[in-house]
């Protein structure tokens, strides 16, 4: 089954996802900020990325995001957003980073898998 990396630092999301994600079959590793992502996603080489936008620390989810697509390594990885904040500018602005879609919070959790599996092809 695909490897999934979720970067997040909330820990009751981080446990929800972490559930529905297992319970599916999806092998998880986890990052609960954006430097840890970073290099985690060019150690682990996930099929997919789930990136919290607001993380602690210097760099957020959109930098972040930035700086994978900008890796030759990394670039290939789709990364969702996973996001509280679900305007249309705050969606455009994590496309524009480079995400290939966005989950807002709270997370719908029958739709959840489904985006998850959308862009996993293992």
């Amino acid at each position: 089954m695909a490897k999934i990396l979720l970067v997040e630092d909330n820990e009751r999301n981080i446990k929800l996802f972490y559930d529905l994600l297992t319970i599916k079959g999806f092998d998880v590793v986890l990052a609960k900020e954006a430097t840890t992502g970073i290099q985690m996603a060019k150690d682990e080489k996930p099929d997919l990325i789930l990136m919290d936008i607001q993380l602690p620390g210097d760099i957020d989810g959109i930098k972040a995001t930035q700086i994978l697509k900008a890796d030759d390594a990394t670039k290939e990885i789709p990364i969702i957003a996973l996001t509280a904040m679900a305007m249309n500018k705050d969606v455009e602005k994590t496309l524009m980073a480079g995400c290939v879609a966005f989950i807002s919070k709270p997370v719908d959790t029958k739709n959840f898998i489904e985006k998850v599996r959308q862009y996993t092809t293992k």
